[in-house]
């Protein structure tokens, strides 16, 4: 389709061009004797220019057609490094959402290439195409699932959302380190609420099945297909808490009864240090009795032959050793189908601690986040005895 649209867009200019280049000799026609004119020395230099751009106009279009998608949307894809640089230039908050809208309406570059095969993996009965996938915080409120998904991402996780919308702190509220490749952010939940998202998710759920429906005849049964939900690949949807509700317990069921059914995976966020007292639900008890009032509210929900979605919390980086065998505990307990490590910190690994915008308040993602929440993920698996799925989320750069 890149392919295509490229081929139609040159044919487009060149038309144009040759329109353009032969309404002046249309005028000139009279009955006047014919005087051919002179041409000045820019005149000709014009000309030869543009004749220069309309040969490589018509070689470049040349070659583009003899091009496969795929080998044209890793130029696509080489290309966005040059853009990149200017979106450093701007706000850090406004070139978020300048990401989040540009995902949303397409204008990103979509991979045609196929996954290896040694990439793909099979968990709660859900297959992957890739294990790479974007934590929550990007897409708060599920606008580019769609695009987001085609840039070659095995899963996309949206959220947090919160039952009511909340416009979270105020601003300025995310900072780059630039030097360390960090970011600070104390967003705070900012979210347009469930019902918004429900609806968002509900209309993409909705044209997919229609696409799945129409295209059904052309793919094979034999296929080995992947994704879920969201199409071609895995959504999970990442649930808060409004910072004003006093029970936490009701927000999340309230969460898991509106958004599941759109829902390859649910998660448990209590572990965003920019919601006073959320993670306090971390400890033995509090994250007990807030696990089993989730998991009721889902599992007395009716679902088809492929069952509820899978249930996961999300943890923070900063947790004594204590503290995660409490989790530990909880997550074996409870048989808890997952956990994801981490969140951001609070602390400031080196070479963050550095930086004179460290000491803004807030949680840190990032390089210097990489050897706090792999030492974390790795305890984790020793304290779960590799029994539970573990998403290792923190510090991944290239």
């Amino acid at each position: 389709m890149a392919a295509w649209s490229s081929r139609k867009l040159l044919r487009d200019v060149l038309l144009k061009s040759v329109v353009s280049n032969q309404l002046p000799g249309i005028r000139c026609f009279s009955s006047a004797p014919k005087i051919a004119p002179k041409i000045g020395h820019y005149s000709k230099k014009g000309r030869l220019l543009t004749g220069a751009t309309i040969g490589l106009l018509i070689a470049g279009g040349a070659y583009v057609s003899t091009v496969d998608e795929a080998t044209f949307c890793g130029w696509l894809f080489s290309a966005t490094k040059l853009v990149n640089p200017f979106f450093a230039l701007l706000d850090p908050e406004f070139a978020h959402n300048l990401g989040v809208s540009a995902a949303a309406r397409g204008w990103v570059p979509r991979e045609k290439r196929p996954d290896p095969s040694i990439l793909g993996l099979e968990v709660w009965g859900r297959k992957f195409s890739n294990p790479v996938g974007l934590a929550a915080g990007f897409d708060k409120n599920a606008e580019a699932v769609d695009g987001l998904l085609a840039l070659g991402f095995g899963f996309v996780e949206v959220g947090s959302v919160t039952p009511v919308p909340q416009d979270g702190n105020p601003k300025p509220r995310i900072f780059r380190l630039q030097k360390e490749g960090a970011v600070i952010n104390r967003c705070g939940f900012n979210s347009e609420g469930i019902v918004v998202v429900a609806k968002r998710l509900g209309a993409q759920h909705g044209k997919r099945k229609l696409d799945e429906t129409s295209s059904a005849s052309a793919s094979s049964n034999n296929e080995v297909k992947h994704g879920g939900k969201a199409g071609p690949g895995i959504l999970g949807v990442n649930l808060g808490k409004n910072k004003t509700s006093e029970d936490a317990a009701s927000d999340y069921v309230q969460g898991v009864h509106t958004l599941s059914q759109y829902a390859d995976y649910l998660v448990i966020n209590v572990s965003s240090p920019n919601t006073p007292g959320l993670r306090m639900l971390q400890g033995r008890k509090q994250l007990k009795d807030l696990v089993k009032k989730v998991q009721a509210a889902r599992d007395e929900m009716q679902w088809g032959e492929e069952g509820p979605p899978p249930l996961l919390v999300k943890i923070a980086p900063d947790l004594s050793k204590e503290d995660l065998e409490d989790i530990a505990a909880v997550a074996l307990t409870l048989h808890l189908d997952g956990l994801i490590i981490s969140n951001t910190t609070i602390s400031r690994p080196d070479p963050a601690s550095k930086n004179p915008l460290a000491s803004e308040t807030g949680g840190l993602s990032g390089k210097p986040l990489f050897n706090l929440s792999t030492n974390i993920l790795k305890e984790m698996y020793i304290l779960t005895r590799g029994r539970i799925p573990l998403i290792g989320c923190g510090g991944i750069s290239r």
